[in-house]
C-alpha cells in the first residue's frame, strides 16, 4: 500500500512538472506574438521637465536638563557635574571601592562613564516632547507630501504639446524659484484645455524630509518607466532635445500614423506639509486637484516632476495604451 501510494504522489509531481512547463513556454510565445503584432501597444516619444532641491536636514544637540554643557559646566575631575544631580558621586566610586586610584585608570573611568551617560541622555531626550527623533529637530525634518497629478486629455488638445514643449525649455529647473515656476506654467496649460479632459487621478504621500526625496525619485522613477524615449528633457537645469518625431512600434523616430486619441501629463509635487488632493471623480474634482497644486508658494516646493506622453507633435496615445499604462486613471467627461 505504501509503495502504491508513493507512486501516486510521484506521478502527480511529474504531472504538475510537465504542466508548468508547457504553460510557460505557451505565456511566453503568447507574448511574443502579441507584442509584435498589436500595433496598439507601439512605443512613443515623451517629454520630461523638473528636479528636486530639499535643503539637507541638520542634526542638532539634544538638550538635556541642565546637568552638562549648559548648566554649569565641569566642575574638575574631583567635582564630577556642576548642578549635575549627584553625578559627583558617581565619579568617586572607583575612590570609594578601590582606595584611591592611579590617574589613567581615572581618565578610563572618566570616558567610560561619560560616554554612558550621553547615551542615557541622547535615548531620554528622543521622541520626547521636544519633538526630537535620534537627535534631529522636527523643524530640521519637517513633513512632506509626495503628491502625484495624472490626467489624460483628447488628441484634439495638440496646443497642449506646443505648451509643454516651451514651458519644458524655458523653465529654470536649476532652482526653487524655478521649479515653482515650472509648476504654475504646467498647471496653467492643463487649465486651459477643459474641454479635452477625459482621465484624471490623483495620488499622494506624507513622509518626512529626510526620506522626501527617495519617495518623490520612486514616483518619478515609476511615470518614466512608462515612457519609451525622452526626447525632450530639462532636469536641474540640464536640458536634452532629440529630433522631436514620432515614435513608430520598433521604438526608432520615425512619422507614424493611425487611431491615436490621447495625451497623458503627470505631475509630481513634494511639498512643505500636509498637501491635500482631492480624489478625482469628474471635472470638478480635478480642477481643484490643479489649482491646489499650482497655489503651492515657491518657499514650500522641494521638487517638481512634469512629464508628458506622447512629446512629439502629432504623436499621442491609442486608448487601448491609455488603459495598459495608466489603469490608474479615471474618467472624468
Amino acid at each position: 500500500m505504501q509503495i502504491q501510494s508513493e507512486r501516486i504522489k510521484s506521478g502527480i509531481k511529474r504531472f504538475l512538472k510537465m504542466f508548468t512547463k508547457r504553460a510557460m513556454v505557451l505565456a511566453l510565445v503568447t507574448g511574443l506574438v502579441f507584442s509584435q503584432a498589436s500595433p496598439a501597444f507601439a512605443a512613443r516619444s515623451g517629454g520630461r521637465a523638473g528636479g528636486f532641491r530639499a535643503p539637507s536636514p541638520t542634526r542638532t544637540m539634544p538638550r538635556s536638563g541642565g546637568s552638562s554643557y549648559g548648566g554649569g559646566g565641569y566642575g574638575g575631575y574631583g567635582g564630577g557635574y556642576r548642578g549635575g544631580g549627584g553625578f559627583g558621586s558617581f565619579f568617586m566610586l572607583p575612590f570609594l571601592f578601590g582606595g584611591g586610584g592611579s590617574l589613567f585608570s581615572l581618565l578610563i573611568f572618566f570616558a567610560i562613564a561619560n560616554f554612558l551617560f550621553r547615551t542615557f541622555q541622547n535615548m531620554a531626550t528622543s521622541d520626547g516632547e521636544g519633538g526630537m527623533t535620534g537627535g534631529l529637530s522636527s523643524t530640521a525634518n519637517p513633513t512632506v507630501t509626495v503628491a502625484k497629478v495624472q490626467i489624460g486629455l483628447l488628441a484634439s488638445a495638440r496646443e497642449l504639446q506646443t505648451d509643454l514643449n516651451r514651458v519644458a525649455r524655458t523653465s529654470d529647473t536649476s532652482t526653487n524659484a524655478g521649479l515653482s515656476g515650472l509648476l504654475q506654467e504646467s498647471v496653467l496649460a492643463l487649465l486651459r484645455h477643459p474641454e479635452f479632459w477625459a482621465y484624471g487621478s490623483t495620488d499622494g504621500e506624507v513622509t518626512k524630509l529626510t526620506q522626501a526625496e527617495t519617495v518623490f525619485n520612486r514616483y518619478t522613477l515609476q511615470a518614466r518607466s512608462k515612457l519609451a524615449a525622452e526626447t525632450l528633457s530639462n532636469v536641474n537645469g540640464q536640458i536634452r532635445n532629440s529630433d522631436a518625431k514620432a515614435l513608430g512600434a520598433d521604438g526608432t523616430l520615425a512619422d507614424i500614423a493611425g487611431d491615436n486619441e490621447y495625451i497623458v501629463a503627470t505631475l509630481i509635487i513634494a511639498a512643505k506639509g500636509k498637501l491635500s488632493l482631492p480624489k478625482i471623480d469628474d471635472a470638478d474634482s480635478l480642477r481643484q486637484a490643479l489649482r491646489t497644486a499650482g497655489a503651492i508658494s515657491s518657499d514650500e516646493i522641494y521638487g517638481v516632476e512634469l512629464l508628458w506622453e506622447p512629446q512629439a507633435e502629432g504623436d499621442v496615445l491609442t486608448a487601448d495604451e491609455v488603459m495598459a499604462d495608466y489603469p490608474e486613471l479615471r474618467i472624468v467627461a
